[in-house]
């Protein structure tokens, strides 16, 4: 009989390491079966659960024999095992005292005491049963987060050391993150929830190793589908995305029903819906332009919110083009330090030149 508290203790073991009971009965199972094997040099038993009553049997399980056909006809102990099905043999006389209507071929079994088991045995299951459920917890947060690969998951900062931070992802799961990819001015608080993309699981001899990122323009992606549920569904897909992590997003996206604005749809109602991407991100800003398959307008849209005169040239063999501004747009086209016309470039695919109306004029550009 076990007490009440072993099967207490197991309901909480399961509950605190993200596992089933049954994961957990099975691992003590294996566990109790090497004690055995300890204590009666062969590991030829039967373990039964009955968590109704509180208990544990064990039995001895043995296969009866006219005669051993180990080759070691003269072991001290009156059983051996079988190799070919691991079940232990017992010699016809002996079962018969067990079982007195034995005969040869029967498989008998008996109850085993476990308190008959030593403590070294003891000791050794509970050993066993603790190594087991940590390496069970490690194959299910594999399997779990390798499942996750390529997509977002929620973590909690749990720690931070002078350029790092520590996340729990769950599952017994953690993972690092340069605070290098936080943006700026944010906050990197114990405790606080983020949203990480997963790029790559390990399976290694210890916890997997998960590689996270926050700079990863597929989160971007990722928290666009989860606010938005018309790219979720596919009517708005994202058709082009360029960002500088934890300062600007520029995305084209486009709408393939004509009922549907897709800039409308991903602002939401007084900016809800695109409120709710900047702060996942840490207050990083977003734009967003409408995709088009005409490239003038493609590449019009794309250095939003800078006005442009005219579309020169479009060069559709070196993806090209040279674009007119108004001097007053200028700076605003090209942005600070280059970063508007650099995000449109890598978002709609195209390289631009940009040169304000003023010089288009001396060109002879513009008449």
């Amino acid at each position: 009989m076990i007490k009440k508290e072993f099967f207490e203790q197991v309901k909480l073991l399961a509950e605190e390491r993200n596992i089933t009971e049954e994961d957990v009965l099975e691992i003590f199972k294996k566990a109790l079966e090497n004690s055995y094997k300890k204590e009666f040099g062969n590991s030829s038993c039967r373990i039964e659960f009955k968590p109704e009553k509180f208990s544990i049997l064990v039995y001895s399980v043995r296969k009866v024999v006219e005669a051993y056909t180990q080759k070691d006809e003269l072991a001290e102990n009156a059983e051996e095992v079988n190799p070919e099905n691991e079940i232990a043999e017992i010699l016809l006389e002996d079962a018969k005292k067990i079982k007195a209507s034995a005969k040869v071929g029967d498989i008998i079994e008996w109850q085993v005491n476990v308190k008959e088991f030593g403590r070294t045995a003891i000791a050794a299951s509970k050993s066993i049963t603790n190594q087991g459920v940590r390496t069970k917890q490690r194959e299910l947060a594999y399997e779990h987060f390798k499942a996750l690969e390529n997509e977002m998951v929620t973590a909690t900062i749990a720690n931070e050391k002078e350029h790092l931070l520590i996340l729990d992802l769950g599952y017994g799961a953690t993972a690092t993150l340069p605070k290098s990819e936080l943006a700026n001015g944010e906050v990197a608080e114990i405790g606080r929830n983020i949203s990480v993309y997963i790029k790559s699981v390990e399976q290694t001899n210890k916890d997997p190793k998960i590689l996270v990122s926050r700079s990863d323009k597929q989160l971007v992606i990722r928290l666009m589908e989860k606010y938005i549920p018309e790219i979720a569904e596919g009517i708005i897909e994202i058709k082009g995305i360029a960002r500088d992590a934890g300062d600007r997003s520029k995305i084209a996206i486009y709408s393939n029903d004509n009922n549907v604005d897709a800039i409308g749809s991903c602002v939401g109602e007084g900016g809800s819906r695109i409120r709710e991407v900047v702060n996942a991100l840490g207050g990083e800003k977003i734009d967003l332009y409408k995709w088009s398959e005409n490239p003038e307008e493609l590449i019009t849209n794309s250095l939003q919110p800078a006005n442009v005169t005219k579309v020169l040239s479009i060069d559709p063999k070196t993806k090209s083009s040279v674009v007119v501004v108004p001097d007053a747009h200028l700076s605003l086209a090209i942005g600070k330090s280059g970063q508007n016309v650099r995000l449109a470039v890598q978002s709609c695919g195209y390289k631009i030149d940009i040169i304000p109306v003023s010089v288009a004029y001396e060109r002879g550009d513009l008449i």
